[in-house]
């Protein structure tokens, strides 16, 4: 087999790690709860620690990965995610565990930065490009929805520690092919990183978390919280104004002037902000309220994880037919039938009826991912590769991460209402689960027509010869500062 496709093997199951790990917890929360003995708040932190590091450092490592090299940041991001992996399995505490996904966090943002920029260097071909970015997609669409079944069953029949050892075989094969497989590459331009935009954009994102996190618990309205929200949306303030006077950006403000890159990132937001927000309060939803056992509320999203791979390979021919613009927005109508369909289900449901929201949900999902990537990625010049795929990472992380945080506070503020006003535990949590169920209808909904209106003047690639290069957006063209340049492996 040809060293490129050895080098997707690589990226894939690297990305078959960190899609895992945003959501193989979420069916192992109660036993975890149980196990350590955490609040739902607690819970929260566990999965949001993960994505908040995630997040925060994506977009330095994209920027120091096009500076100082993709490979080297991709096998240093896998072997520090690996042996994090073992340190959170070994947990005893919640303390511990936080502070392993910590770390987790750490070593995806340096890892998954690289893996579309190294897509990006080793396929030159635009059509072998859009065929490994679909595999990628896949591969990460399968990790996602076969990760509550993962972490269902381990939690049932094994330790819970176990969802996390998964990841050390799976690091260390990956580390083996990665070895022989994938060539240094790089984009040329100053090494220095933006400190200030970094230390801005960390601050935001963990104020704005804790105040999402902790708000019902200590009050809404208390000074804390009230602080933490004024600390996030000026440190916000702050990360733009820096960004766009810096010499050297973690994000290049000129890089939004394309319409494609721009609605594209928004697109790929509102529909994280669903999929991590359904994943983890579903799982307390068929746990807690159903009564399924951790095997069968993973159960439960495998038909949607299929649908979502069968998606994600039927995208291409149809984007080939409906041009890419249409399928997104077409995608995200259907993830937002789907959630209609969550919206309606009781403390009565039954696995069948489950079934027809997931099945519709998985299929939008898988839909619109392919040729989403595909039309952000191309947007940008290729010496931009790692900072492009970082920032695209990055929103689709902090969107997960809000999409967490933001349905929870509902959840939690409904929910205390309904409990204030004498209704029952499992009305109560479904009362707040509906509410947080119909804000992400509409911002899916929202999310159908950005991606229509803005991916209308993409590259179409589905249309190219094999050997065509998509043509760089011309308002970028003048501002980039990088070119790609491909090193030998072993080279610096």
């Amino acid at each position: 087999m040809p060293r490129r496709w050895w080098t997707l093997v690589a990226v894939g199951l690297a990305t078959f790690m960190t899609y895992l790990d945003n959501n193989v917890i979420n069916v192992a929360i109660p036993t975890i709860q149980r196990d350590l003995h955490l609040s739902v708040a607690g819970l929260e932190w566990v999965v949001s620690s993960y994505i908040l590091v995630f997040a925060g450092l994506l977009l330095a490592g994209g920027r120091l990965a096009d500076v100082y090299g993709r490979r080297r940041f991709f096998v240093a991001g896998l072997s520090i995610f690996t042996l994090s992996s073992l340190a959170a399995g070994l947990a005893g505490s919640g303390g511990a565990l936080i502070t392993a996904r910590v770390f987790q966090g750490l070593g995806a943002a340096m890892l998954v930065p690289a893996t579309l920029a190294i897509i990006m260097a080793t396929f030159s071909s635009a059509r072998e490009r859009a065929t490994a970015i679909g595999a990628v997609s896949a591969i990460g669409a399968l990790a996602l929805g076969f990760g509550p079944l993962i972490g269902g069953f381990i939690s049932q029949h094994l330790h819970w520690g176990w969802i996390f050892f998964i990841n050390v075989p799976i690091g260390v094969i990956t580390l083996g092919i990665t070895a022989f497989s994938i060539r240094e590459s790089r984009g040329s331009g100053a090494a220095r990183l933006d400190v200030p935009g970094l230390v801005a954009s960390a601050i935001a994102l963990f104020a704005l978390t804790y105040a999402l996190i902790e708000g019902n618990d200590k009050g809404w309205t208390s000074g804390l919280i009230v602080a933490s929200f004024v600390v996030a949306a000026g440190a916000a303030a702050a990360f733009v104004l820096i960004e766009g006077r810096s010499q050297n950006p973690m994000i290049s403000l000129p890089l939004f002037r394309s319409a494609a890159f721009s609605g594209g990132t928004v697109t790929m937001m509102l529909w994280a902000f669903g999929v991590f927000g359904i994943y983890f309060f579903t799982s307390l939803y068929l746990q807690d309220i159903l009564g399924f056992s951790p095997t069968k509320a993973g159960l439960a999203f495998v038909p949607m994880a299929v649908c979502i791979a069968v998606a994600a390979v039927l995208a291409q021919p149809v984007s080939a037919r409906l041009r890419p613009y249409r399928t997104v927005a077409l995608g995200m109508l259907i993830m937002a039938g789907g959630l209609v369909l969550f919206a309606r289900l009781g403390q009565g449901a039954s696995f069948a009826s489950l079934m027809p929201g997931f099945l519709i949900f998985g299929a939008g999902a898988g839909l619109m991912q392919v040729p989403l990537t595909n039309a952000v990625m191309h947007a940008m010049p290729p010496g931009r590769s790692g900072v492009a795929s970082a920032v695209f990472n990055a929103s689709r992380e902090v969107a997960g991460l809000l999409g967490i945080t933001i349905i929870g506070a509902i959840l939690r503020s409904r929910q205390g209402d309904a409990l204030h006003h004498g209704t029952a535990p499992a009305p109560a949590f479904l009362d707040g689960y509906h509410a947080g169920l119909i804000v992400t209808i509409g911002l899916v909904a929202v999310g159908a027509v950005v991606s229509y209106l803005s991916l209308r003047r993409a590259p179409d690639l589905t249309t190219m010869p094999p050997d065509a290069q998509p043509a760089t957006t011309p308002e970028l063209a003048v501002t980039s500062t990088t070119d790609e340049h491909p090193v030998p492996v072993g080279q610096p």
